[in-house]
């Protein structure tokens, strides 16, 4: 057979192939996730009256899909309603989910910058080795997550994920655009990190969108399902695309090395 099948191809783009196993994302035997109501598996309800309420059912979350699709160990620490402020304010720290991971996965944003109305910031608010440094916006408190889990394993290989684009208005899908372009740049001042840009490569979660894979605004069991696979298979293509980076992943947290 042909290796190159297990490889980038030429002019090849994210999410091009999506494919059920989602490919080198099993290489991690264990990751973290940090997010908010995507990553939590929420699922919206209405009573008689019409009232709405809310409902993170982590089973039938993307994390947990992951986990069973890859055999691996997932530890989802997201939250409806989760933002890198609250994550950062006592959450995480009360419930112990600062721990040495090989991977991490933050799925952050929509609630951040559109539901509490926080200010964006940018990658130059990030100081990945003084993060006390780093201000109070949504850019400041991703740097500020990463570096915590960095300083718990250095090695850790971790995917910031931007936010989808939903078409309700321009300005919105602006901002989207904006925060995953500071996102890349945060990653990129850490090693090993990376970027998952839903807003270029993933599905427009608008109403035609909605209708067929959500339950109200949140995705219902065939669209967190989709998610899966395009989370999954978006660090497939990153790995394929960096497999340098990738070799030594057994060895994280081991202290050992494949000298060279």
């Amino acid at each position: 057979m042909d290796r190159r099948l297990f490889e980038i191809r030429e002019g090849e783009l994210p999410l091009e192939e999506i494919r059920p196993g989602c490919g080198f994302l099993s290489i991690f035997r264990k990751v973290g996730v940090v997010g908010d109501s995507l990553s939590a598996g929420e699922f919206e309800s209405r009573d008689h009256g019409g009232r709405v309420s809310y409902h993170d059912m982590h089973e039938y979350s993307w994390p947990s899909i992951l986990a069973r699709i890859t055999g691996a160990e997932w530890h989802n620490y997201s939250r409806g309603g989760m933002s890198a402020r609250e994550f950062l304010g006592g959450y995480a720290e009360e419930r112990g989910f600062f721990e040495k991971l090989p991977c991490l996965i933050v799925s952050l944003g929509t609630n951040d910058l559109f539901v509490y109305h926080h200010p964006l910031g940018s990658a130059e608010d990030v100081h990945p080795l003084s993060p006390e440094e780093n201000p109070d916006t949504f850019l400041g408190n991703i740097g500020r997550i990463v570096s915590r889990y960095k300083e718990l394993e250095p090695e850790l290989r971790f995917f910031l994920v931007g936010p989808m684009k939903d078409g309700s208005s321009p300005l919105r899908d602006s901002l989207v655009e904006k925060a995953t372009e500071e996102l890349g740049k945060a990653a990129r001042l850490f090693s090993h990190g990376y970027l998952l840009d839903m807003a270029r490569h993933g599905i427009v979660w608008d109403e035609e969108a909605r209708s067929r894979y959500g339950l109200g605004y949140h995705p219902n069991p065939m669209g967190y399902h989709a998610y899966a696979l395009m989370v999954g298979n978006y660090i497939d293509y990153l790995i394929r695309a960096n497999m340098e980076d990738f070799k030594e992943v057994p060895f994280i947290g081991t202290g050992l090395s494949y000298l060279r």
